[in-house]
Protein backbone atom coordinates (compact mmCIF):
# COMPACT_ATOMS: atom_id res chain seq x y z
CA UNK A 1 0.00 0.00 0.00
CA UNK A 2 2.86 2.38 0.82
CA UNK A 3 4.42 1.89 -2.60
CA UNK A 4 1.07 2.59 -4.24
CA UNK A 5 0.82 5.87 -2.35
CA UNK A 6 4.39 6.76 -3.28
CA UNK A 7 3.63 6.23 -6.97
CA UNK A 8 0.42 8.23 -6.64
CA UNK A 9 2.32 11.08 -4.99
CA UNK A 10 4.93 11.18 -7.78
CA UNK A 11 2.22 11.42 -10.42
CA UNK A 12 0.49 14.26 -8.60
CA UNK A 13 3.73 16.19 -8.06
CA UNK A 14 4.72 15.82 -11.73
CA UNK A 15 1.30 17.08 -12.82
CA UNK A 16 1.36 20.04 -10.41
CA UNK A 17 4.79 21.09 -11.66
CA UNK A 18 3.74 21.57 -15.29
CA UNK A 19 3.12 24.85 -17.10
CA UNK A 20 1.20 26.97 -17.33
CA UNK A 21 -0.61 26.50 -14.00
CA UNK A 22 2.08 24.64 -12.05
CA UNK A 23 5.26 25.39 -10.13
CA UNK A 24 8.37 23.65 -11.53
CA UNK A 25 10.17 23.60 -8.18
CA UNK A 26 8.10 20.48 -7.45
CA UNK A 27 9.94 18.66 -10.22
CA UNK A 28 13.14 18.60 -8.19
CA UNK A 29 11.67 15.97 -5.87
CA UNK A 30 8.65 14.68 -7.84
CA UNK A 31 10.37 11.42 -8.86
CA UNK A 32 11.71 10.67 -5.37
CA UNK A 33 8.63 8.79 -4.06
CA UNK A 34 8.56 6.56 -7.15
CA UNK A 35 12.31 5.99 -6.98
CA UNK A 36 12.04 5.11 -3.30
CA UNK A 37 9.27 2.60 -4.05
CA UNK A 38 11.40 1.04 -6.79
CA UNK A 39 14.37 0.71 -4.44
CA UNK A 40 12.22 -0.88 -1.72
CA UNK A 41 10.89 -3.49 -4.13
CA UNK A 42 14.30 -4.12 -5.69
CA UNK A 43 16.06 -4.99 -2.44
CA UNK A 44 13.35 -7.43 -1.37
CA UNK A 45 13.25 -10.98 -2.67
CA UNK A 46 9.63 -10.83 -3.79
CA UNK A 47 7.87 -12.34 -6.77
CA UNK A 48 6.83 -10.35 -9.83
CA UNK A 49 9.11 -7.43 -9.05
CA UNK A 50 9.17 -6.30 -12.66
CA UNK A 51 5.39 -6.25 -12.89
CA UNK A 52 5.14 -4.30 -9.64
CA UNK A 53 7.65 -1.71 -10.87
CA UNK A 54 5.87 -1.43 -14.19
CA UNK A 55 2.46 -1.06 -12.54
CA UNK A 56 3.61 1.60 -10.06
CA UNK A 57 5.47 3.63 -12.67
CA UNK A 58 2.49 3.43 -15.04
CA UNK A 59 0.27 4.83 -12.29
CA UNK A 60 2.63 7.79 -11.82
CA UNK A 61 3.00 8.50 -15.51
CA UNK A 62 -0.66 8.09 -16.47
CA UNK A 63 -1.59 10.69 -13.84
CA UNK A 64 1.09 13.05 -15.16
CA UNK A 65 0.07 12.57 -18.80
CA UNK A 66 -3.65 12.74 -18.13
CA UNK A 67 -3.62 15.92 -16.04
CA UNK A 68 -1.23 17.82 -18.30
CA UNK A 69 -2.43 16.75 -21.77
CA UNK A 70 -6.11 15.82 -21.27
CA UNK A 71 -6.98 18.63 -23.70
CA UNK A 72 -5.89 16.46 -26.64
CA UNK A 73 -9.24 14.72 -26.27
CA UNK A 74 -11.09 17.84 -27.41
CA UNK A 75 -9.50 17.73 -30.87
CA UNK A 76 -9.51 13.96 -31.32
CA UNK A 77 -10.80 11.51 -28.68
CA UNK A 78 -8.92 8.60 -30.23
CA UNK A 79 -5.70 10.59 -30.61
CA UNK A 80 -5.92 11.93 -27.08
CA UNK A 81 -6.48 8.52 -25.50
CA UNK A 82 -3.75 6.99 -27.65
CA UNK A 83 -1.18 9.69 -26.82
CA UNK A 84 -1.87 9.62 -23.08
CA UNK A 85 -1.92 5.84 -22.64
CA UNK A 86 0.93 5.00 -25.00
CA UNK A 87 3.23 7.78 -23.79
CA UNK A 88 2.65 6.60 -20.21
CA UNK A 89 3.48 3.07 -21.38
CA UNK A 90 6.75 4.19 -22.98
CA UNK A 91 7.76 6.10 -19.85
CA UNK A 92 7.03 3.02 -17.74
CA UNK A 93 9.13 0.82 -20.01
CA UNK A 94 12.03 3.25 -19.62
CA UNK A 95 11.66 3.09 -15.85
CA UNK A 96 11.44 -0.71 -15.96
CA UNK A 97 14.66 -0.85 -17.97
CA UNK A 98 16.30 1.26 -15.27
CA UNK A 99 15.08 -1.23 -12.65
CA UNK A 100 16.57 -4.16 -14.58
CA UNK A 101 19.95 -2.44 -14.86
CA UNK A 102 19.87 -1.17 -11.26
CA UNK A 103 19.78 -4.75 -9.94
CA UNK A 104 23.15 -5.42 -11.56
CA UNK A 105 25.21 -2.29 -10.87
CA UNK A 106 25.93 0.10 -8.02
CA UNK A 107 23.98 3.24 -7.15
CA UNK A 108 26.20 5.62 -9.11
CA UNK A 109 26.07 3.54 -12.30
CA UNK A 110 22.33 2.91 -12.06
CA UNK A 111 21.66 6.61 -11.47
CA UNK A 112 23.80 7.55 -14.44
CA UNK A 113 21.91 5.01 -16.53
CA UNK A 114 18.53 6.40 -15.45
CA UNK A 115 19.49 9.95 -16.39
CA UNK A 116 20.99 8.85 -19.69
CA UNK A 117 18.17 6.52 -20.73
CA UNK A 118 15.51 9.10 -19.88
CA UNK A 119 17.30 11.71 -21.99
CA UNK A 120 17.53 9.13 -24.78
CA UNK A 121 13.79 8.57 -24.49
CA UNK A 122 13.15 12.30 -24.81
CA UNK A 123 15.53 12.47 -27.75
CA UNK A 124 13.64 9.61 -29.40
CA UNK A 125 10.43 11.60 -28.99
CA UNK A 126 12.02 14.46 -30.90
CA UNK A 127 13.10 12.34 -33.84
CA UNK A 128 10.98 9.26 -34.49
CA UNK A 129 7.69 9.20 -36.40
CA UNK A 130 5.57 8.74 -33.24
CA UNK A 131 7.06 11.98 -31.99
CA UNK A 132 5.46 13.50 -28.87
CA UNK A 133 7.98 15.65 -26.95
CA UNK A 134 5.35 17.72 -25.12
CA UNK A 135 6.29 16.33 -21.70
CA UNK A 136 10.06 16.46 -22.07
CA UNK A 137 11.17 17.59 -18.62
CA UNK A 138 13.13 20.64 -19.79
CA UNK A 139 9.88 22.14 -21.11
CA UNK A 140 8.56 22.49 -17.57
CA UNK A 141 10.48 25.72 -16.90
CA UNK A 142 8.93 27.65 -19.80
CA UNK A 143 6.95 29.93 -17.48
CA UNK A 144 10.11 30.75 -15.50
CA UNK A 145 12.51 31.92 -18.22
CA UNK A 146 14.65 33.82 -15.71
CA UNK A 147 15.67 30.46 -14.20
CA UNK A 148 16.95 28.97 -17.45
CA UNK A 149 18.87 31.61 -19.39
CA UNK A 150 21.63 28.99 -19.69
CA UNK A 151 19.43 27.10 -22.16
CA UNK A 152 21.35 29.05 -24.80
CA UNK A 153 24.16 26.59 -23.98
CA UNK A 154 22.28 23.37 -23.21
CA UNK A 155 18.80 23.52 -24.71
CA UNK A 156 15.97 21.84 -22.83
CA UNK A 157 18.05 18.72 -22.17
CA UNK A 158 19.96 20.83 -19.67
CA UNK A 159 16.69 21.17 -17.76
CA UNK A 160 16.06 17.42 -17.92
CA UNK A 161 19.54 16.75 -16.56
CA UNK A 162 18.99 19.29 -13.77
CA UNK A 163 15.70 17.65 -12.70
CA UNK A 164 17.11 14.13 -12.55
CA UNK A 165 20.30 15.13 -10.72
CA UNK A 166 18.31 16.72 -7.89
CA UNK A 167 15.87 13.82 -7.60
CA UNK A 168 18.65 11.26 -7.43
CA UNK A 169 20.62 13.32 -4.93
CA UNK A 170 17.56 13.53 -2.68
CA UNK A 171 16.97 9.80 -3.00
CA UNK A 172 20.55 9.07 -1.99
CA UNK A 173 20.15 11.32 1.05
CA UNK A 174 16.99 9.47 2.13
CA UNK A 175 18.57 6.05 1.68
CA UNK A 176 21.64 7.02 3.68
CA UNK A 177 19.49 8.46 6.45
CA UNK A 178 17.38 5.30 6.53
CA UNK A 179 20.53 3.23 6.90
CA UNK A 180 22.44 5.33 9.47
CA UNK A 181 19.68 7.36 11.21
CA UNK A 182 21.99 10.36 11.53
CA UNK A 183 20.42 13.79 11.27
CA UNK A 184 23.71 15.18 9.98
CA UNK A 185 23.04 13.27 6.76
CA UNK A 186 19.76 15.14 6.32
CA UNK A 187 21.29 18.53 7.06
CA UNK A 188 24.23 17.94 4.75
CA UNK A 189 22.02 16.47 2.03
CA UNK A 190 19.48 19.29 2.14
CA UNK A 191 22.28 21.85 1.94
CA UNK A 192 23.86 20.15 -1.07
CA UNK A 193 20.53 19.75 -2.81
CA UNK A 194 19.65 23.35 -2.11
CA UNK A 195 22.86 24.39 -3.84
CA UNK A 196 22.12 22.02 -6.73
CA UNK A 197 18.80 23.79 -7.25
CA UNK A 198 19.85 27.36 -6.51
CA UNK A 199 23.21 27.58 -8.30
CA UNK A 200 21.79 27.10 -11.83
CA UNK A 201 19.13 29.70 -11.03
CA UNK A 202 21.76 32.16 -9.77
CA UNK A 203 23.88 31.53 -12.87
CA UNK A 204 20.80 32.19 -14.97
CA UNK A 205 20.19 35.52 -13.29
CA UNK A 206 23.81 36.50 -13.79
CA UNK A 207 23.44 35.74 -17.51
CA UNK A 208 20.16 37.65 -17.58
CA UNK A 209 21.60 40.75 -15.89
CA UNK A 210 24.54 40.81 -18.24
CA UNK A 211 22.69 39.96 -21.44
CA UNK A 212 22.13 42.83 -23.85
CA UNK A 213 19.57 42.42 -26.60
CA UNK A 214 20.33 43.58 -30.10
CA UNK A 215 19.71 47.30 -30.61
CA UNK A 216 18.59 46.80 -34.20
CA UNK A 217 14.83 46.34 -34.46
CA UNK A 218 11.99 46.31 -36.96
CA UNK A 219 8.28 46.81 -36.50
CA UNK A 220 6.04 43.79 -37.13
CA UNK A 221 2.29 43.22 -37.07
CA UNK A 222 0.72 39.82 -36.27
CA UNK A 223 -2.88 39.08 -37.24
CA UNK A 224 -5.42 37.05 -35.29
CA UNK A 225 -8.53 36.45 -37.43
CA UNK A 226 -10.26 34.22 -34.84
CA UNK A 227 -11.84 31.75 -37.24
CA UNK A 228 -13.36 28.60 -35.74
CA UNK A 229 -11.47 25.67 -37.31
CA UNK A 230 -14.38 23.27 -36.96
CA UNK A 231 -17.33 25.37 -38.15
CA UNK A 232 -15.78 28.16 -40.25
CA UNK A 233 -12.24 27.60 -41.48
CA UNK A 234 -12.88 24.99 -44.16
CA UNK A 235 -16.23 26.49 -45.09
CA UNK A 236 -15.05 30.06 -45.65
CA UNK A 237 -13.80 31.22 -49.03
CA UNK A 238 -10.28 32.56 -49.46
CA UNK A 239 -11.89 35.75 -50.77
CA UNK A 240 -13.47 36.44 -47.39
CA UNK A 241 -10.28 35.43 -45.59
CA UNK A 242 -8.14 37.70 -47.75
CA UNK A 243 -10.43 40.63 -47.15
CA UNK A 244 -10.52 39.99 -43.40
CA UNK A 245 -6.73 39.76 -43.14
CA UNK A 246 -6.07 42.90 -45.15
CA UNK A 247 -8.71 44.80 -43.15
CA UNK A 248 -7.09 43.73 -39.88
CA UNK A 249 -3.65 44.64 -41.20
CA UNK A 250 -4.76 48.09 -42.40
CA UNK A 251 -5.96 48.94 -38.90
CA UNK A 252 -2.56 48.16 -37.33
CA UNK A 253 0.26 48.93 -39.77
CA UNK A 254 2.23 52.16 -39.75
CA UNK A 255 4.74 53.55 -42.26
CA UNK A 256 7.43 51.88 -40.09
CA UNK A 257 5.98 48.35 -40.33
CA UNK A 258 8.25 45.94 -42.19
CA UNK A 259 6.32 42.67 -42.01
CA UNK A 260 2.74 41.48 -41.49
CA UNK A 261 2.26 37.89 -40.28
CA UNK A 262 -0.93 35.81 -40.59
CA UNK A 263 -1.57 32.38 -39.01
CA UNK A 264 -1.17 28.79 -40.15
CA UNK A 265 -3.32 27.59 -43.11
CA UNK A 266 -5.51 30.67 -42.82
CA UNK A 267 -5.94 30.39 -46.58
CA UNK A 268 -7.53 26.93 -46.33
CA UNK A 269 -9.40 26.50 -49.61
CA UNK A 270 -6.66 24.42 -51.19
CA UNK A 271 -4.47 26.30 -53.64
CA UNK A 272 -2.66 24.53 -56.45
CA UNK A 273 1.05 25.07 -55.75
CA UNK A 274 2.07 25.53 -59.39
CA UNK A 275 -0.81 27.98 -59.94
CA UNK A 276 -0.29 30.10 -56.84
CA UNK A 277 -0.19 33.27 -58.96
CA UNK A 278 -3.89 32.70 -59.78
CA UNK A 279 -4.93 32.22 -56.15
CA UNK A 280 -6.93 34.53 -53.92
CA UNK A 281 -4.08 34.41 -51.40
CA UNK A 282 -1.74 35.89 -53.99
CA UNK A 283 -4.33 38.44 -55.13
CA UNK A 284 -5.07 39.90 -51.70
CA UNK A 285 -1.54 39.84 -50.31
CA UNK A 286 -0.06 41.28 -53.53
CA UNK A 287 -2.67 44.04 -53.55
CA UNK A 288 -1.79 44.86 -49.95
CA UNK A 289 1.93 44.95 -50.78
CA UNK A 290 1.32 47.19 -53.78
CA UNK A 291 -0.28 49.67 -51.40
CA UNK A 292 2.54 49.20 -48.85
CA UNK A 293 5.65 48.51 -50.97
CA UNK A 294 8.06 48.67 -48.01
CA UNK A 295 6.35 45.76 -46.25
CA UNK A 296 6.30 41.98 -46.58
CA UNK A 297 3.29 39.73 -46.00
CA UNK A 298 3.90 36.27 -44.47
CA UNK A 299 1.00 33.85 -44.12
CA UNK A 300 0.04 30.23 -43.77
CA UNK A 301 -1.70 28.44 -46.62
CA UNK A 302 -3.00 24.98 -47.50
CA UNK A 303 -1.80 23.85 -50.95
CA UNK A 304 -1.63 20.74 -53.10
CA UNK A 305 -0.16 19.50 -56.36
CA UNK A 306 -1.90 16.77 -58.37
CA UNK A 307 0.03 14.66 -60.89
CA UNK A 308 0.12 11.37 -62.78
CA UNK A 309 3.88 10.86 -63.07
CA UNK A 310 4.93 7.79 -61.01
CA UNK A 311 8.46 9.20 -60.84
CA UNK A 312 7.24 12.00 -58.56
CA UNK A 313 5.64 9.68 -56.01
CA UNK A 314 7.15 9.88 -52.50
CA UNK A 315 6.36 8.17 -49.22
CA UNK A 316 4.18 11.12 -48.20
CA UNK A 317 2.28 11.25 -51.51
CA UNK A 318 -1.47 10.59 -51.40
CA UNK A 319 -3.16 8.45 -54.05
CA UNK A 320 -6.61 9.13 -55.50
CA UNK A 321 -6.68 6.36 -58.08
CA UNK A 322 -4.62 4.56 -60.74
CA UNK A 323 -1.85 6.94 -61.88
CA UNK A 324 -3.52 9.74 -59.92
CA UNK A 325 -1.58 11.21 -57.00
CA UNK A 326 -1.28 14.45 -55.10
CA UNK A 327 1.09 16.07 -52.61
CA UNK A 328 -0.61 18.01 -49.82
CA UNK A 329 1.22 20.90 -48.16
CA UNK A 330 0.84 22.88 -44.95
CA UNK A 331 2.93 25.85 -46.02
CA UNK A 332 4.09 29.36 -45.31
CA UNK A 333 4.53 31.91 -48.08
CA UNK A 334 5.84 35.47 -48.14
CA UNK A 335 5.37 38.20 -50.71
CA UNK A 336 7.37 41.42 -50.91
CA UNK A 337 7.28 44.23 -53.47
CA UNK A 338 9.26 43.55 -56.67
CA UNK A 339 10.13 40.07 -55.46
CA UNK A 340 9.04 36.53 -56.23
CA UNK A 341 6.98 34.59 -53.72
CA UNK A 342 8.85 32.44 -51.19
CA UNK A 343 7.53 29.11 -49.87
CA UNK A 344 8.30 26.84 -46.94
CA UNK A 345 6.50 23.52 -46.38
CA UNK A 346 5.92 22.34 -42.81
CA UNK A 347 8.32 19.52 -41.95
CA UNK A 348 7.55 18.47 -38.35
CA UNK A 349 4.10 16.96 -38.64
CA UNK A 350 1.39 16.11 -36.13
CA UNK A 351 1.19 12.34 -35.75
CA UNK A 352 -2.06 10.87 -37.04
CA UNK A 353 -3.32 14.20 -38.38
CA UNK A 354 -0.63 15.20 -40.86
CA UNK A 355 1.56 12.12 -40.77
CA UNK A 356 0.89 8.37 -40.85
CA UNK A 357 3.86 6.97 -38.90
CA UNK A 358 5.64 3.93 -40.31
CA UNK A 359 2.90 3.51 -42.87
CA UNK A 360 4.67 0.76 -44.81
CA UNK A 361 4.26 -1.47 -41.74
CA UNK A 362 1.09 -0.12 -40.14
CA UNK A 363 -1.15 0.69 -43.12
CA UNK A 364 -1.56 -3.01 -44.14
CA UNK A 365 -2.52 -3.80 -40.52
CA UNK A 366 -4.65 -0.79 -39.61
CA UNK A 367 -5.81 0.66 -42.91
CA UNK A 368 -6.06 4.44 -43.22
CA UNK A 369 -6.57 5.68 -39.66
CA UNK A 370 -5.65 9.31 -40.27
CA UNK A 371 -7.55 11.60 -37.90
CA UNK A 372 -10.02 14.09 -39.35
CA UNK A 373 -9.55 17.64 -38.07
CA UNK A 374 -11.96 19.79 -40.02
CA UNK A 375 -11.59 17.84 -43.26
CA UNK A 376 -7.79 17.73 -43.44
CA UNK A 377 -7.32 13.98 -43.70
CA UNK A 378 -4.17 13.65 -45.81
CA UNK A 379 -0.49 12.94 -45.46
CA UNK A 380 1.42 16.21 -45.63
CA UNK A 381 4.46 16.58 -47.85
CA UNK A 382 7.53 18.11 -46.22
CA UNK A 383 10.81 19.63 -47.29
CA UNK A 384 14.23 18.46 -46.15
CA UNK A 385 15.84 21.72 -45.00
CA UNK A 386 14.62 24.76 -43.11
CA UNK A 387 14.06 27.93 -45.12
CA UNK A 388 14.23 31.62 -44.34
CA UNK A 389 12.47 34.52 -46.06
CA UNK A 390 14.31 37.78 -46.78
CA UNK A 391 12.34 41.00 -46.35
CA UNK A 392 13.17 44.11 -48.46
CA UNK A 393 15.51 45.55 -45.84
CA UNK A 394 17.65 42.36 -46.08
CA UNK A 395 16.66 40.87 -42.73
CA UNK A 396 15.69 37.21 -42.72
CA UNK A 397 12.80 35.58 -40.86
CA UNK A 398 12.44 31.90 -39.98
CA UNK A 399 8.83 30.77 -40.72
CA UNK A 400 8.03 28.19 -38.02
CA UNK A 401 4.71 26.43 -38.53
CA UNK A 402 2.74 25.42 -35.43
CA UNK A 403 3.98 22.14 -33.91
CA UNK A 404 7.52 22.76 -35.20
CA UNK A 405 8.02 25.30 -32.40
CA UNK A 406 8.15 22.46 -29.82
CA UNK A 407 11.40 21.10 -31.33
CA UNK A 408 14.52 22.87 -30.10
CA UNK A 409 17.19 21.40 -32.37
CA UNK A 410 14.82 21.61 -35.34
CA UNK A 411 14.32 25.35 -34.82
CA UNK A 412 18.08 25.91 -34.77
CA UNK A 413 17.95 24.95 -38.45
CA UNK A 414 16.20 28.24 -39.23
CA UNK A 415 18.81 30.14 -37.27
CA UNK A 416 21.73 28.40 -38.95
CA UNK A 417 20.12 29.26 -42.29
CA UNK A 418 20.40 32.94 -41.33
CA UNK A 419 17.16 33.86 -39.54
CA UNK A 420 17.54 37.19 -37.70
CA UNK A 421 14.20 36.69 -35.96
CA UNK A 422 11.53 33.98 -35.87
CA UNK A 423 7.87 33.97 -36.85
CA UNK A 424 5.56 31.28 -35.46
CA UNK A 425 2.30 30.82 -37.33
CA UNK A 426 -0.17 28.48 -35.69
CA UNK A 427 -3.78 27.43 -35.20
CA UNK A 428 -4.33 26.36 -31.60
CA UNK A 429 -8.13 26.31 -31.55
CA UNK A 430 -8.41 22.56 -32.00
CA UNK A 431 -8.15 22.10 -28.23
CA UNK A 432 -10.60 24.79 -27.12
CA UNK A 433 -9.83 27.16 -24.27
CA UNK A 434 -7.66 24.68 -22.36
CA UNK A 435 -4.03 24.39 -21.30
CA UNK A 436 -3.13 23.22 -24.82
CA UNK A 437 -2.77 26.62 -26.48
CA UNK A 438 -1.28 28.15 -23.33
CA UNK A 439 1.46 25.51 -23.12
CA UNK A 440 2.17 25.87 -26.83
CA UNK A 441 2.77 29.60 -26.44
CA UNK A 442 4.83 29.00 -23.32
CA UNK A 443 7.17 26.55 -25.07
CA UNK A 444 7.96 29.21 -27.69
CA UNK A 445 9.78 31.12 -24.94
CA UNK A 446 12.31 28.29 -24.79
CA UNK A 447 13.14 28.70 -28.49
CA UNK A 448 13.77 32.41 -27.94
CA UNK A 449 16.28 31.72 -25.16
CA UNK A 450 18.02 28.82 -26.92
CA UNK A 451 18.70 30.87 -30.04
CA UNK A 452 18.52 34.43 -28.64
CA UNK A 453 15.99 35.30 -31.31
CA UNK A 454 12.93 37.49 -30.90
CA UNK A 455 9.66 35.83 -31.90
CA UNK A 456 6.52 37.22 -33.51
CA UNK A 457 3.68 34.72 -33.04
CA UNK A 458 0.47 34.79 -35.04
CA UNK A 459 -2.24 32.40 -33.81
CA UNK A 460 -5.62 32.04 -35.49
CA UNK A 461 -7.64 32.21 -32.28
CA UNK A 462 -4.86 33.15 -29.86
CA UNK A 463 -2.66 33.62 -28.13
CA UNK A 464 -0.73 35.86 -30.53
CA UNK A 465 2.33 37.42 -28.94
CA UNK A 466 5.74 39.02 -29.15
CA UNK A 467 8.60 37.37 -27.25
CA UNK A 468 12.00 38.95 -26.75
CA UNK A 469 15.46 37.34 -26.83
CA UNK A 470 15.26 36.60 -23.08
CA UNK A 471 12.09 34.55 -23.45
CA UNK A 472 9.92 37.29 -21.95
CA UNK A 473 6.47 37.81 -23.44
CA UNK A 474 6.24 41.54 -24.13
CA UNK A 475 2.66 41.75 -25.48
CA UNK A 476 -0.23 39.42 -26.27
CA UNK A 477 -3.61 39.27 -27.97
CA UNK A 478 -5.90 37.05 -25.92
CA UNK A 479 -7.62 33.82 -26.83
CA UNK A 480 -10.68 34.21 -29.12
CA UNK A 481 -10.00 37.91 -29.69
CA UNK A 482 -10.01 39.15 -33.26
CA UNK A 483 -7.50 41.82 -34.13
CA UNK A 484 -3.91 42.71 -34.86
CA UNK A 485 -0.94 43.22 -32.59
CA UNK A 486 1.94 45.54 -33.40
CA UNK A 487 5.36 45.22 -31.80
CA UNK A 488 9.10 45.51 -32.19
CA UNK A 489 11.33 42.51 -32.86
CA UNK A 490 15.07 42.64 -32.42
CA UNK A 491 17.40 41.39 -35.14
CA UNK A 492 20.23 39.14 -34.02
CA UNK A 493 22.67 37.37 -36.30
CA UNK A 494 24.78 35.76 -33.58
CA UNK A 495 24.69 31.98 -33.13
CA UNK A 496 24.44 30.67 -29.58
CA UNK A 497 26.31 27.58 -28.43
CA UNK A 498 23.07 25.61 -28.65
CA UNK A 499 22.28 26.98 -32.12
CA UNK A 500 25.65 25.65 -33.28
CA UNK A 501 25.71 22.25 -31.60
CA UNK A 502 22.06 21.38 -30.93
CA UNK A 503 21.16 18.41 -28.72
CA UNK A 504 24.71 17.33 -27.90
CA UNK A 505 23.65 16.34 -24.35
CA UNK A 506 21.31 13.74 -25.82
CA UNK A 507 23.99 12.40 -28.15
CA UNK A 508 26.43 11.96 -25.25
CA UNK A 509 23.68 10.32 -23.19
CA UNK A 510 23.06 7.78 -25.92
CA UNK A 511 26.65 6.49 -25.72
CA UNK A 512 26.65 6.56 -21.90
CA UNK A 513 23.38 4.61 -21.65
CA UNK A 514 24.60 2.00 -24.10
CA UNK A 515 27.92 1.59 -22.26
CA UNK A 516 26.29 1.12 -18.84
CA UNK A 517 23.67 -1.25 -20.25
CA UNK A 518 26.33 -3.47 -21.82
CA UNK A 519 28.39 -3.30 -18.63
CA UNK A 520 25.36 -4.43 -16.62
CA UNK A 521 24.05 -7.16 -18.90
CA UNK A 522 27.12 -8.92 -20.31
CA UNK A 523 28.63 -10.03 -16.95
CA UNK A 524 25.21 -11.25 -15.88
CA UNK A 525 24.96 -13.50 -18.91
CA UNK A 526 28.42 -14.92 -18.25
CA UNK A 527 27.58 -15.73 -14.65
CA UNK A 528 24.76 -17.95 -15.83
CA UNK A 529 27.11 -20.28 -17.75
Amino acid sequence: MKNFLYALLSGILLALAWPTYGFPLLLFFAFVPLLYAEHSIRIKQTHNRKWKIFGLSYLSFIIWNLVTTYWLYFSTPFGGIFAITVNSLLMSLVFLLFHIVAKRVNFKASSSFLISIWICFEYLHLNWEFSWPWLNLGNAFSEFPHWIQWYEFTGTFGGTLWVWLTNIALLKMLLLYKEHKAKEILYRGLFKNGLLILLPILISYVILWNYEESEETIEAVVLQPNINPYTEKYFTSDVRIGQLLTDLAEEAVTPETKIVIAPETVFAYGTVLSRFEDSEANFFTSRFINEHPKMSFLSGISMYERFNDPGRVREQTNQLGPNDWYDDYNSAFMISANDSVHFYHKSKLVVGVENFPYQEVLRPLLGNVMIDLGGTVAMKTTQEKRATFEIPTSEEVGPIICYESVYGDFVTGYVREGADFLAIITNDAWWGNTQGHKQHLSYARLRAIENRRAIARSANTGISAFINEKGEITSTLGYEEQGALRGEVTLNGRLTFYSRFGDYIARVSLFLALFIFLFAVIPWKRSRK
